[in-house]
């Protein structure tokens, strides 16, 4: 394949030289140079560790596990919720040389049982409510010989034990033969298409995936804040959340509910925020009924600032001039409503806000550009370290996830896959051979399964999921990520799921967003209806049928929804229909719904 300019390469130039050996090189930097500054704290307080206890407790774990006989290149199983516990002790199984991994909470019990298998475990550190179902699997696990918990005294190893057994441990010699090369965690996909697959991590693409982002985004010296929210077992999370705060001093506040994280954000006040897709589109019909539900000319007003705002996104978006009495009224909008807004959601202080791991629509990027929170998507995988391509904070292109991280290389295949190449993209799959020589082409491309488009200035746009396109059946190719930002921008709509691939025409599976579906009931005389009983009152259904056919008016006429069928339940992170990260599972869902899908395509 031929490497060409313009459209079909892009590379985010050279990445810096590795700014510390390991992980636990640089953490010790960033402990000599902050020393007293808190690292680690939860939202009241209750607990916060200062970086030079965070090495202290460090140490001390370290010891407790070489004294369960974890040494380089052994594996160490974490199951655990956001917690103050969960960085010193994946620090603490790094510094020995060993490789620490996470369990998503909510996988199911085989799914956990093969990713310990897979990845050799002998001990496994978790929290006491995940203890029975660890005690239940053990017996098929002839590996696994210890299960700490870290919130419990008594009747098992606990974590107390451990930091007890070797106070005064010094894993500072094991550390300094820690090379680049060398593993420092494994990610195991979510596993929707067959199953999990680990992908292993060396401290080489770790340390170049923190230098290529602190390029991008320019965090403080001192004094930068994130919230750990996120899954652990997520590379989105142990990427922003942990790996980039320890190596770069950046404070670490614990969201042990990722249900409270808008709660979180104005008592925090983040430097960086990241998050999933589907935060920012219930931040925004939050703000819009706010809006909706203010009085008289108050409520206009308000509708017409949003709007002169968004016109003005749109206009320099398209790199066309700002008349000037749109530029004053935005100015004015700006000072006496938008950074009320911004103070009210926590992002006043942001110098940058990302969202990724699913695509984003338009109109919500535009929503959050008009009142002055310059949200942009960036793109990756976990093959990739996390983020391959981010829009710089000043330089954000709506519509696309940013040119390549520095360090990193894409282009794209005849087909439009997008290929990528650097030290951030991991060495291979654990014990998958024949799946790395799927994954790989022979001169090194990392094949992402995604279809993609560049730009002339090398800002890459994703189109959709190779896999997941639907050809319908008179051979149209369709982006079902395209429908399913439409309808998801339906107030009363949580999720959205199209369907067509083979079929003659578009329909849509849906299910009720709680808080909008119980809003609604309240003011149509309902209110104490469950949703299964919401989702087939016919007065609602008129409600999201009005906006499907909203949606249908953004969307080409072989895209459009002929018939949709709204479900009694809804979908949880980690169920059948959605990963942890709230990814479609898309093959598990076309099984489980196949009659209510056929219902739809019934003459």
């Amino acid at each position: 394949m031929e490497v060409t300019t313009g459209e079909r390469y892009a590379s985010g130039g050279p990445g810096r030289e590795l700014m510390a050996q390991n992980l636990v090189k640089a953490f010790d930097a960033t402990v000599e140079r902050l020393d007293d500054d808190v690292a680690i704290r939860t939202a009241d307080d209750a607990v916060t560790v200062t970086w030079d206890e965070l090495r202290r407790r460090v140490h001390a774990i370290a010891g407790g596990l070489a004294g369960l006989g974890v040494s380089k290149g052994d594996t160490v199983a974490l199951m655990l919720n956001n917690r103050p516990e969960f960085i010193p002790v994946d620090l603490a199984a790094v510094s020995l040389g060993a490789v620490p991994f996470s369990i998503y909470q909510t996988a199911a019990p085989e799914q956990i049982e093969y990713v310990i298998s897979d990845a050799g475990a002998r001990v496994i550190v978790v929290e006491s409510s995940f203890l029975a179902l660890i005690e239940e699997i053990k017996q098929n696990l002839p590996e696994l010989d210890h299960v700490v918990v870290v919130d419990a005294d008594g009747g098992t190893a606990t974590l107390t034990g451990l930091e007890s057994a070797d106070p005064d441990f010094d894993p500072t010699p094991i550390a300094d033969a820690i090379e680049p090369d060398d593993l420092l965690t494994l990610i195991y996909t979510s596993g929707t298409t067959g199953p999990p697959k680990g992908v292993q991590l060396t401290h080489r693409n770790l340390m170049t995936l923190v230098s290529g982002v602190e390029d991008v985004i320019e965090m403080p010296e001192r004094g930068g804040k994130v919230i750990s929210w996120l899954p652990a077992a997520h590379i989105a999370e142990r990427g922003a959340h942990y790996y980039l705060p320890v190596t770069r001093g950046v404070q670490v506040t614990i969201c042990s509910d990722p249900r409270k994280i808008v709660e979180f954000l104005p008592q925090v006040r983040p430097t960086w925020f990241f998050s999933v897709p589907r935060i920012f589109e219930k931040l925004k019909s939050g703000l819009e009924a706010k809006m909706a539900s203010l009085p008289g000319e108050q409520g206009e007003a308000a509708r017409k600032a949003i709007a002169a705002a968004t016109r003005k996104v749109r206009l320099e978006s398209a790199g066309r001039e700002v008349p000037e009495d749109l530029r004053a009224g935005v100015a004015q909008a700006e000072e006496q409503m938008f950074s009320k807004i911004r103070a009210q959601l926590g992002l006043d202080d942001a110098v940058a806000v990302h969202v990724g791991a699913a695509p984003s629509s338009l109109e919500v990027l535009e929503f959050f550009h008009a009142i002055g929170i310059p949200l942009g998507e960036l793109w990756g995988m976990s093959e990739t370290c996390g983020a391959a391509t981010v829009n710089p904070p000043e330089r954000i292109k709506l519509g696309t996830v940013g040119p390549p991280v520095p360090g990193v290389e894409i282009k794209l295949a005849d087909d439009g896959e997008v290929m990528v190449k650097g030290d951030s993209v991991m060495p291979g799959y654990r014990n998958m051979a024949e799946k790395n020589a799927e994954t790989f082409t022979e001169d090194g491309w990392l094949m992402t399964g995604d279809i993609g488009e560049l730009d002339e200035d090398g800002y890459l746009s994703i189109v959709d999921r190779k896999k997941e396109l639907i050809i319908n059946a008179a051979g149209k190719n369709m982006s079902p990520a395209n429908i399913e930002s439409k309808l998801k921008l339906i107030p009363l709509v949580d999720q959205a799921v199209a369907i067509g691939d083979s079929r003659k025409y578009v329909s849509a599976l849906l299910t009720l967003d709680p808080d909008a579906a119980a809003a609604w009931a309240k003011q149509h005389g309902a209110e104490g209806s469950d949703l299964g009983s919401l989702a087939g009152d016919p007065a609602l259904v008129e409600e999201v049928g009005r906006g499907v056919e909203a949606a249908n008016a953004d969307l080409a006429r072989v895209e459009q929804i002929k018939r949709f069928e709204i479900l009694p339940e809804p979908w949880e992170p980690g169920g059948d229909e959605l990963t942890p990260t709230m990814k479609l599972k898309r093959r598990p869902i076309a099984e489980k719904y196949a009659a209510q899908i056929d219902a739809l395509y019934a003459d």
